[in-house]
């Protein structure tokens, strides 16, 4: 069988959401550089696995996937039996809750806080607390949930945990960590998840700053 291919940047969140999840399934893969910075992501042979120019791409075997989410409810379907079964019944509204409610807010918040000075700019204040305050908002629901629940679909980790992760490291990275570290049922959730072995193999695999790009 070909080789598990994860293309993208190995610093970019939706990469390692998929990685995540690879890993904890304990599944081989290999990771190909994509370097948008380039243009590799529209070049025809990143398009022929991803026809809309987007990292990631997951090449399976004769299976080609992207969509980091949709990457990861295929891994968590196909290999259900390798390890524990992280895409319970319990798992499907809390899936789309990061996707609609976290994932829009802590996004462009990282991006600006983390990847723009990494690129030689500076953060726009009124977009930082903006997002900061609408993420707030959202950890505060995820802090009452919490203190009733283990984990986000209930006693046992799942994808609902597993797709939030890249973003929760990328934003503990950042000056505004605190939004983690003030509500401590949220804080307990990251840093029980923060500490599975997975992730922390995961997170090795995290470049701490963007490598120069390529020479043309």
């Amino acid at each position: 069988m070909a080789p598990r291919k994860l293309y993208g940047m190995p610093l970019s969140p939706n990469v390692v959401r998929v990685a995540t999840v690879l890993n904890e399934k304990g599944l081989d893969f290999e990771s190909v550089p994509v370097d948008v910075r380039t243009a590799a992501h529209k070049q025809p042979e990143f398009l022929a696995l991803n026809p809309f120019g987007q990292i990631p791409a997951l090449e399976d075997g004769d299976e080609v996937l992207y969509e980091s989410r949709a990457i990861n409810r295929y891994i968590a379907s196909k290999y259900k039996s390798d390890g524990a079964d992280h895409l319970p019944a319990t798992a499907s509204a809390k899936l789309e809750v990061e996707s609609h409610h976290f994932y829009p807010n802590v996004s462009p918040l990282v991006f600006q806080l983390l990847f723009k000075p990494m690129m030689g700019g500076a953060p726009d204040p009124i977009v930082v607390d903006k997002h900061a305050h609408q993420l707030a908002k959202v950890l505060d629901v995820y802090e009452d949930h919490l203190a009733k629940n283990k984990y986000l679909a209930g006693d046992e980790f799942s994808l609902a945990d597993a797709n939030h992760m890249s973003y929760l490291f990328c934003l503990s990275q950042t000056t505004k960590a605190g939004l983690i570290d003030e509500r401590p049922h949220v804080k307990a959730w990251w840093e029980d998840i923060a500490a599975r072995p997975a992730f922390k193999k995961t997170v090795a695999g995290i470049p701490t700053h963007l490598p120069p790009p390529p020479s043309a």
